[in-house]
């Protein structure tokens, strides 16, 4: 198993870059079924950890959209605070429109309750929710999460986006804590 120090702690791999892209393409494949026929949905981006699913997952996406960023925070070192802040907020008009949010990591749910609550503020016409990770065992909210890449155990995992303290964002593969 290959493993990385990051500060104080250490990470084993647990999923490869190359099972990372197969399950991009094939929640790709996915939303380009569901959305064949819907007019420029708008992708909204939950900063900093999806950056890099975000990325590779409009790359293989076949049709007209547009793509807007929103950042909140909630974890402080390994464990999540419970607290969600909004830091940055979206610029784009979505009355009306269909939205699709790209999570890098579904866990509590506390996140994601909260930024389904404030946008719902706006009445889009209808959210998506898609997640790259997702841990059904810290899930929960009964919020449905439409499209999920890959269900991972509730153990603190970095690499791909996803960060301890700030680093090991970039990261190709997912390493989790041991």
């Amino acid at each position: 198993m290959k493993k990385i120090k990051l500060k104080d702690k250490e990470f084993g791999v647990s999923i490869p870059s190359d099972v990372i892209q197969k399950a991009i393409i094939n929640v790709a494949a996915q939303i380009n079924s569901d959305y064949k026929d819907v007019e420029t949905p708008l992708f909204i981006s939950i900063l900093n950890g999806s950056f890099m699913f975000s990325s590779d997952l409009l790359k293989h996406i076949n049709f007209n959209c547009e793509i807007t960023f929103l950042k909140l925070s909630s974890y402080q070192g390994t464990s999540s605070t419970g607290t969600v802040k909004e830091l940055i907020g979206i610029n784009e008009k979505i009355t009306g429109r269909e939205v699709i949010i790209l999570e890098d990591i579904v866990d509590t749910g506390i996140t994601l309750e909260q930024i389904l609550h404030e946008l719902n503020k706006q009445n889009p016409k209808n959210i998506k929710v898609t997640t790259f990770l997702f841990k059904p065992e810290a899930y929960t909210k009964n919020i449905k999460i439409d499209y999920v890449g890959i269900e991972i155990p509730n153990d603190f995992i970095v690499g791909y986006g996803l960060d301890y303290d700030g680093i090991g964002r970039n990261l190709p593969d997912i390493y989790t804590l041991i």
